[in-house]
């Protein structure tokens, strides 16, 4: 044993020993158990956290999924309204477009029927005026004196009542 005592690996072995019998005495391994624990505990708060935090994300990816989705579904239907709209307007113009051509056509025909009335009246009036200016020149040639300028006047006056 004396020999045991002049070798490093037997004083190697005792200061490891010695080594070890402090630490366990200080309590370090409690303290690594300890600081072990502690690392477990945080990371399972934060998978706990990351996981609450991930269905909160999903959560909110289905309510804009959705909000887009009505979006796009109110988007369609605005589209089909403002195109039902645009029917009608065009369908209502077409109608009024008709309208005012038939309004416009009665016009000219009723304007073309007062013009051609107007020219009757006028080719009467002067075929009249003709016809008395006529018939003044016969009779002012075939009857003197004061008797035909009597007859004359009432010829006269009855052609143009006749005429007009």
């Amino acid at each position: 044993m004396a020999e045991l005592l002049h070798e490093a690996e037997f004083w190697v072995a005792v200061a490891f020993v010695i080594f070890v019998g402090i630490v366990v005495y200080a309590g370090v391994p409690a303290m690594m158990v300890r600081a072990l624990d502690g690392r477990a505990d945080r990371a399972k708060t934060e998978l706990d956290e990351a996981r609450r935090l991930r269905q909160e994300a999903e959560a909110l990816l289905e309510e804009y999924q959705r909000k887009q989705q009505n979006a796009e579904a109110e988007a369609q239907q605005i589209i089909r309204d403002a195109q039902r709209e645009g029917e009608r307007m065009r369908a209502e113009a077409a109608a009024k477009i008709d309208d005012f051509v038939a309004r416009r056509t009665r016009m000219a025909e009723t304007k073309i029927g007062q013009a051609e009335a107007q020219a009757l009246a006028d080719v009467r009036a002067a075929a009249a005026d003709a016809a008395v200016a006529a018939a003044e020149k016969i009779l002012a040639q075939s009857v003197k004196g004061k008797v035909g300028d009597d007859l004359i006047a009432q010829g006269l006056a009855d052609v143009k009542a006749k005429l007009n």
